[in-house]
This record gives C-alpha cells, sequence and structure tokens, in this order.
C-alpha cells in the first residue's frame, strides 16, 4: 500500500502519532480545528496543567523528543496537601525520588506541533472544521472556518485523534449501525485560576510537589509552571450547598475562599477577576466502541477515551495510544487489517480501566488524602512494598510507574489489594501496631 494518512486533530496525541508516522516514511495531512496556537495570543481558563508520567515519557523516547519536553517539565515528587487549618502534610508520589511532571497543555503541544513539522512528510493544515468522512472512498472533508473553502482529502489510513468531543468519531458513529457510546460527566466542574509568582519569579508554593487543598465534596490544585506561577484549579459541585451555583458574586467568592483555604487567598491576588471571568467547564468520560472501522480507520487518544483528569493519566494513555500502535506495525510489518484488529482488541479494556481508575481517584484527592486512616494504610502498603517489591506494588505506582503494566490489569490488582486492606484495616489497635510483624504476616496470609 501507499502511505497516505489523514490525521484530524493536532492535540497532543495526533502529533505524536505524526511523528512516529513520518518516521516509517508515511505521508500525513494533520488538519486542526484551531487556530495556530503558536501564533495566537495564549488563552487561560481551559487547560488543567498535564502531569506527565512514566507511559507518557515512553511515548515520547520512542521517537527521540523526551530530552526536548524535559526542557518544559518540572518534577513533583510528592503531594503537598493543605489542611484547612494552614498546616501541610507531605505524601511522597513512590519511591527512590519518582515524580510526575508538570506541564503546560499548551507549550507541550505547541512543542510538539513543532517537532512534527520538523518531520518531512508531516503537513499541518490550521482552521480547518471536519465536516464529513467517507468510509467508501475513504475521503475526508475540512471546511476552512476563515475562508469558508472546502478541502476534500483522500487517503490510504485516516486517524481520528481529535479529542473528547470528536468529530471523526461521530462521524463513525452516524456510518456505523453498531456503534456502542457512552458519556457520563461527573457532579463536578472546574475552573481555573492562577498563583502568580512573587519577586523575581520566585515561587510562592514549594516548586517541586503537586498541592493539594482536599475538602471533602470539593478541592483545589495547584501545579508549577515554568515561569514561576502556579496553575491552580478549584473542582468544585455545578449544584448544592459549596457548589459554583452558589458563587455569584465576588462577596460570596471572597468569603467562600477565605474559609475554605485560608492560606491560599494571600497568594491570589486575581482572584476575584479571575473567577468572574474565566470559564466553568465540565468533566466528562467517553466510552465507545469500536475504535477501528473497515481496517483503515482508527479512533486514538481522547477520541477513544476521554477521561477525567484525576489520576493524572489521560495525555499518558493518548501517547501509550502512539507506542502500542508503533509497536503492532513493527509486529505485523505494516499489515494494517492485522494492527488495526489487534490495537483495539489490546487497548480498548485498557482505556475503559483508565477510566474508571481516574472517577475513583477523583474520590481519593477529594476526601481521602486528608483522612487518617487513609494515611495510615498507605503506609502500611508503603512499607509491604519496600519489603516484598515482588508481591505488591501500590495501585498509584502500577498506574504511574509501571509502563509495563497494563491499566486493565492495574485496576484488577487494585481491587485485590483494597480488600485486602480493608480486612487489615479493621485489625484492633491497627493504629500502633501497624509495623509489626504480625500484620505483616496477616498481609502475606491473604496474598
Amino acid at each position: 500500500m501507499s502511505k497516505k494518512v489523514t490525521l484530524v486533530g493536532a492535540g497532543l496525541v495526533g502529533s505524536l502519532l505524526s511523528i512516529y508516522l513520518a518516521k516509517r516514511g508515511y505521508k500525513i495531512d494533520m488538519f486542526e480545528r484551531r487556530p495556530d496556537m503558536r501564533k495566537a495570543t495564549t488563552y487561560a481558563g481551559r487547560s488543567i496543567n498535564l502531569a506527565l508520567s512514566d507511559r507518557g515519557w515512553k511515548g515520547l523516547e520512542g521517537v527521540g523528543i523526551a530530552d526536548e519536553i524535559k526542557k518544559i517539565a518540572i518534577p513533583m515528587y510528592a503531594r503537598a496537601i493543605h489542611h484547612k487549618d494552614g498546616t501541610t502534610v507531605h505524601q511522597p508520589y513512590g519511591k527512590d525520588n519518582q515524580a510526575i511532571y508538570s506541564v503546560s497543555r499548551a507549550e507541550i503541544n505547541m512543542r510538539l506541533m513543532d517537532l512534527a513539522e520538523q518531520q518531512s512528510g508531516v503537513k499541518i493544515h490550521f482552521n480547518h472544521r471536519c465536516t464529513g468522512i467517507d468510509r467508501k472512498s475513504l475521503t475526508a472533508e475540512f471546511i476552512n472556518e476563515e475562508t469558508k473553502t472546502v478541502t476534500t482529502t483522500q487517503s490510504d489510513l485516516l486517524f481520528g485523534s481529535d479529542g473528547a468531543f470528536a468529530a471523526s468519531r461521530l462521524n463513525m458513529q452516524l456510518s456505523s449501525d453498531r456503534f456502542e457510546y457512552n458519556q457520563h460527566y461527573i457532579s463536578a466542574g472546574y475552573k481555573e485560576l492562577i498563583i502568580p509568582p512573587g519577586e523575581n519569579g520566585k515561587f510562592l508554593l514549594e516548586k517541586n510537589a503537586l498541592h493539594i487543598w482536599p475538602r471533602g465534596s470539593f478541592m483545589m490544585i495547584a501545579l508549577p509552571n515554568m515561569d514561576g506561577n502556579f496553575t491552580c484549579t478549584l473542582f468544585l459541585p455545578f449544584e448544592g450547598e459549596k457548589s459554583f451555583e452558589n458563587l455569584k458574586t465576588k462577596e460570596q467568592v471572597k468569603l467562600f475562599f477565605e474559609t475554605e483555604f485560608p492560606d491560599a487567598v494571600p497568594l491570589m491576588p486575581t482572584l476575584l477577576e479571575d473567577f468572574m471571568n474565566n470559564p466553568t467547564s465540565s468533566l466528562v468520560t467517553v466510552k465507545c466502541s469500536p475504535w477501528t472501522f473497515d481496517k483503515k480507520i482508527a479512533l486514538i487518544g481522547d477520541a477513544a477515551h476521554a477521561i477525567v483528569p484525576f489520576f493524572g493519566q489521560g495525555m499518558n494513555c493518548g501517547f501509550e495510544d502512539c507506542v502500542v500502535l508503533n509497536d503492532l506495525i513493527s509486529k505485523h510489518k505494516e499489515d494494517w487489517t492485522k494492527i488495526m484488529d489487534e490495537y483495539q482488541t489490546l487497548r480498548k479494556p485498557d482505556g475503559d480501566a483508565i477510566a474508571d481508575l481516574a472517577i475513583a481517584n477523583f474520590v481519593e484527592m477529594r476526601d481521602r488524602t486528608a483522612d487518617p486512616k487513609f494515611i495510615l494504610q498507605k503506609k502500611i502498603e508503603a512499607r509491604f512494598n519496600s519489603k516484598y517489591p515482588d508481591k505488591w506494588i501500590p495501585l498509584y505506582s502500577m498506574v504511574t510507574y509501571s509502563p509495563h503494566i497494563r491499566y486493565s490489569t492495574a485496576l484488577k490488582e487494585g481491587q485485590r489489594q483494597e480488600s485486602i486492606m480493608q480486612k487489615i484495616m479493621a485489625m484492633p489497635d491497627i493504629e500502633n501496631k501497624w509495623d509489626s510483624e504480625e500484620v505483616e504476616k496477616e498481609m502475606l496470609k491473604f496474598l
């Protein structure tokens, strides 16, 4: 077959996939609905900083660009939990200085676009919205949002990497008689805020940590940026007593933040303006099936499996899609009939698993990270893991630091571990004997 590819969407996953395919000699036309963000003025309000972890790094290393991205990434070695009384507790993410890395969504997307365009055979067309895909002829139609002219492409392969509300997926849905689609919104939305740098670009919170203000039914998080500021995200129910619907005036917002996040308020001089001006956005999980069509079309990244951001795995999962696809191209020697089938078989269970894990982690971050019992449970698990690393890898480590473990495997193993830990936490006087041989033997018995 010849090697002409149409890619719908030049976001994070589309840009990385284009690099993988270009390095194999494919010619890629990538169509992006938005204008070129490298030329536009950057707009705050809907980004949510991203946490790059081992699966994502593996995807970048696969095409030799990890060092380029490291330049715009800040390691975070721990969660910094901010209590209402102003005290802060550190919970390390892993061991031996394991970290996740804060990157700005816009920064990494712009860098990936640059790296994609450096490949021979990659062309990005901006302001082009997908208006139709004809599966029979494998043609796609795009309208230029500025000139209103229509472009039609004909290719050998087509990938939909155009995000959670993908036009490519909708086209497949409308042209398929048995397309399963499920979208689920959580009851909380989010609003982006900012903690600016102090004098001379000084970080006003600890730079190498992900900051969380857990408050039961809601929370705020803050991730560091290269220029010294922190992107803060408030996750709050849309309705109810403490909710976005009850924060309509500046007075209400001021009182709410002074009550709930007293240590953060002095660091947020533009809080009221940001709160009033930045949009309130919703959070969606998308599950669908199939992901591939006619052995020539595939959905990838959020177009196939949009997830909520609470395990920091959306981008990492999308990058892992690229790794799996690339491995299959090698395995099946570019026989796309085999590649497409196996890509779907391998990735669909993992996409569903990380979606469920991300929802569960929302509850953990919001409700449990400040709970002394939960903190003790994590201490017991960490101690057991350090003594028996081959018998017990904590769920967070399986997802974040173990790219060889599939998400679907991590989900099953995490459920098994949680049922064991419920029994351990129910032991009498566990608070005083948590690091005893008795507890250790009990855990070994259950394994």
